[in-house]
């Protein structure tokens, strides 16, 4: 038996109508064709599908069976077509993000709360690209987004620019080093060095200072929590380098003092990597538009 999401269709139709000619009218066909389909339907089944002389029309014990599959089946099938259709518009989909900056989670989780108000049917889910390889999973399709401060020559990928930030050096107000005015890769000889618990290669301390000039701090503390670093800082139970958005906060404690790396400061800047495809998908187009403008709120704090 070959059943057709029409046929499924029709039987529904007859049934909320009550009767073959009122159902044609509503399904925009003629009545004589609609009685043909049925026909064929009853043909295939070896069964009658409807108790022919009752009025208004009702179904047989086999009707009543496919009807009940018509219930089941076609919700589900308009379903999909609303999905695909929202596909089509960027009003549905998939934004599956990996961060490998780590301080980038509390920058962006205001850009997800504003984002969800405005496509709450795209299904939104954040993995830490710290913990597995993001560029090669966003490839993959695995991943739909990368926040990463480290840009690379990608066939298919574009870099989108998303702001700047300058790495600083975060102290006790009375630790020896707050008198400084800027802060050299020499000075962390001695220190406990107080990071994320990051590979060295992806901390700017060490990617953009430490390792340039081979210079080793005396430890190395490892904390999940910026909150808990910079309680651990203001202990004096060491130093840490932290993006200067996520220590706006800082500058108006005495508690810290903070200071530029370097005497001409370190500058990075922050991409979104997103597949070319991707890119003019509305969806697409407003997270990267909101994440701009947390990044201006952010830098004017």
């Amino acid at each position: 038996m070959h059943i057709e999401f029409r046929h499924l269709r029709t039987i529904k139709a007859i049934h909320e109508a009550g009767g073959l000619a009122r159902a044609a009218e509503q399904m925009n066909i003629t009545q004589s064709a609609l009685s043909h389909q049925v026909k064929g339907l009853e043909d295939q089944a070896g069964v009658e599908l409807f108790v022919r002389r009752s009025k208004p029309l009702k179904l047989s014990p086999a009707g009543q069976r496919l009807l009940k599959l018509a219930e089941q089946v076609l919700p589900q099938v308009q379903a999909l077509q609303d999905e695909f259709t929202g596909l089509r518009a960027g009003s549905t989909g998939r934004m599956h993000i990996a961060i490998e900056c780590h301080a980038c989670f509390e920058w962006l989780f205001p850009v997800l709360e504003q984002f969800r108000r405005q496509f709450g049917e795209v299904d939104v889910d954040i993995r830490p690209g710290l913990a597995f390889d993001a560029m090669p999973a966003l490839l993959r399709e695995e991943v739909d987004l990368v926040v990463s401060s480290d840009p690379e020559d990608m066939p298919g990928v574009e870099f989108v620019e998303l702001f700047d930030y300058n790495p600083v050096f975060v102290a006790a107000s009375t630790h020896p080093l707050a008198s400084k005015p800027y802060i050299e890769a020499a000075d962390f000889r001695g220190e406990t060095l107080i990071t994320y618990p990051v590979e060295r290669t992806r901390l700017d301390v060490f990617s953009q200072l430490l390792i340039p000039a081979k210079v080793e701090p005396a430890a190395i503390r490892q904390v999940e929590l910026t909150a808990v670093i910079l309680l651990l800082v203001a202990s004096n139970r060491g130093v840490s380098v932290l993006p200067d958005w996520v220590v706006r906060e800082v500058k108006y404690s005495s508690d810290y003092v903070t200071r530029p790396l370097t005497a001409n400061g370190i500058t990075r800047r922050l991409y979104a990597a997103v597949r070319k495809d991707d890119l003019g998908k509305p969806f697409m187009e407003t997270l990267l538009q909101l994440a701009g403008q947390e990044a201006r709120k952010l830098q004017s704090v």
